[in-house]
């Protein structure tokens, strides 16, 4: 058995992974697949895959691609979620903020810097024609203390995904005052280059076990009760997102590569930029 280890986040997006390894896929090809959750999101992720703490990642586009530009020796391997992530844009229930135009120069609670929540409070900002250079930032590392953040009036507002967050929102200790999809693919199979290049084998059979799984994901019988019992979902809102949910198994476009890639450079949040032969498998 080969020991391979690979961090995500703790999200329904990851169900896929959690069944094949229950259901012993990748033992019966001889792979060890060590999951590890991962509550702080893109930026921990970032730095497990420059420490070499994990050989594979499933991690937003804009983060992972953002890091690679900054020297991150990791290789994309495949889009992982083709269509788009919707955030949230979350302020405490008790807020006096009504509107998305109130958070105006307001604190924005982040869980690291170079995570999802930081990079996409500042395309969010520049969407609303805010100053980006203006932006305050309070870093909470995980959704349960920006919860506590935002009700102690810690930070303003928190950008998280939107169907995450629904039970929060239920429970009426966040408020969601808007929503702001990214305008790319949400989610990324990336490796360390090292490992990558000495285990090509091992990593393509990795992704003809998890492609043939997401392939079919939405068609398992009862899927929808699974996905909202074991996240804590209604049903109703289970059902929504795997409408709006495309896995994919293919490659990140060069185009979509690009597209992130140029976003970020005109935010000023990669300085030199990297071709995208050099970064992909």
């Amino acid at each position: 058995m080969k020991a391979v280890r690979i961090v995500g986040v703790p999200e329904h997006f990851n169900l896929p992974w959690h069944l094949c390894i229950e259901n012993g896929e990748f033992d019966e090809a001889g792979i060890d697949l060590q999951w590890e959750d991962i509550p702080e999101g893109t930026g921990k992720m970032c730095q497990m895959l420059r420490q070499n703490e994990t050989d594979l990642a499933i991690i937003l586009s804009e983060g992972i691609i953002r890091d690679i530009a900054a020297g991150n020796p990791t290789i994309i391997l495949q889009e992982y979620v083709a269509s788009p992530l919707l955030w949230g844009i979350h302020v405490a229930a008790d807020a006096p903020f009504q509107t998305v135009e109130d958070l105006a120069h307001k604190r924005i609670a982040i869980s690291r810097f170079g995570s999802g929540s930081h990079l996409m409070a500042i395309v969010h900002a520049k969407q609303m024609n805010w100053n980006i250079d203006q932006l305050e930032f309070v870093v909470v590392d995980t959704l349960d203390k920006a919860v506590l953040a935002l009700k102690n009036r810690e930070a303003d507002y928190f950008m998280w995904e939107r169907f995450m967050t629904q039970p929060l929102v239920d429970q009426h200790i966040f408020r969601r005052i808007g929503e702001c999809p990214t305008p790319w693919p949400s989610f990324l199979l990336v490796g360390n280059q090292k490992f990558v290049a000495e285990n090509q084998g091992l990593v393509s059979h990795i992704l003809e076990i998890i492609n043939a799984t997401t392939e079919e994901f939405k068609w398992i019988p009862s899927i929808d009760r699974t996905l909202a019992e074991r996240y804590d979902q209604k049903i109703e809102d289970i059902q929504l997102w795997l409408s709006l949910t495309r896995w994919s198994q293919k490659q990140l476009s060069a185009a979509n590569f690009n597209k992130i890639q140029q976003q970020l450079m005109d935010l000023q949040l990669i300085e030199k930029p990297k071709k995208y032969e050099e970064v992909k498998m």
